[in-house]
């Protein structure tokens, strides 16, 4: 009798590349002044994964965000979203791009103050493809019970959570944030962290987060260090620390 017959493992297939860089420069002139913001990035985002961007002030970092979400174009090399060529689309495209597939979520909230927390994002969904109900993207980031509060009646964590909700409302493959805690204390910071998180979790949402915190680091997947304009080191974080248990 023969024995059990031994079957190959399944085989997992490699993660779909959301972002893929090569070569991105990015040079600003102010009358004779140049500034060389990237020198030649090459980097892959990966679908569903949560990305830290590491650097100090000035080593890059916001504009290389930018111009993953359209918002800024490379002086050079190339940069695609899934099939489509970022630094060859036309702007129209860019506009349809970041409307459909992009969150951001930067250090200011940017929430209009004569509306209620609900009413930000709302303002977002009526102009979306499938937009997650507002109420559901608030109560994603645990405001369920602040709905109809105003900006001026929300402490700062509050508040970013409430750009947070509005950023995810319509439901976005990629989530942008640039220094999302760089104005809250490590309290506070910590509950928009865990709202960062949650998200990638629950929806899939491919988040990459800039920070010059390395304690944040410690809760991404995987870590890209950059320094002047280069990206001086990549690090995936098989032990990912939680939100809750970060101090800074």
């Amino acid at each position: 009798m023969s024995g059990p017959s031994s079957s190959p493992p399944p085989r997992s297939d490699p993660p779909a590349v959301v972002f893929r860089a090569e070569g991105l420069t990015k040079v600003y002139r102010m009358g004779e002044v140049v500034v060389h913001a990237l020198r030649g990035v090459d980097i892959q985002l990966e679908a569903g994964e949560l990305v830290v961007l590491l650097g100090p002030s000035g080593s890059g970092k916001s504009t290389l965000l930018n111009i993953l979400g359209g918002l800024d174009t490379a002086t050079e090399g190339r940069v695609w979203y899934r099939d489509l060529d970022l630094t060859r689309a036309e702007d129209r495209e860019l506009t349809e791009y970041r409307r459909r597939h992009v969150g951001f979520v930067f250090q200011f909230y940017n929430l209009i103050p004569s509306l209620t927390a609900l009413e930000n994002v709302a303002v977002v969904t009526e102009i979306a493809a499938e937009p997650m109900k507002p109420e559901d993207a608030l109560a994603l980031v645990g405001l369920s019970d602040r709905l109809h509060h105003f900006p001026a009646q929300l402490s700062g964590g509050q508040q970013q959570r409430v750009a947070i909700a509005r950023a995810i409302a319509k439901r976005p493959a990629v989530l942008l944030c640039d220094e999302p805690t760089g104005a809250l204390d490590s309290t506070t910071g910590v509950v928009v962290l865990e709202a960062l998180d949650r998200v990638n979790r629950e929806l899939g949402t491919t988040t990459a987060v800039i920070t010059h915190n390395a304690d944040i680091a410690r809760m991404a997947d995987r870590v890209i260090r950059l320094g002047d304009g280069l990206v001086t080191g990549v690090e995936a974080n098989p032990h990912k620390t939680a939100p809750r248990d970060l101090h800074w």
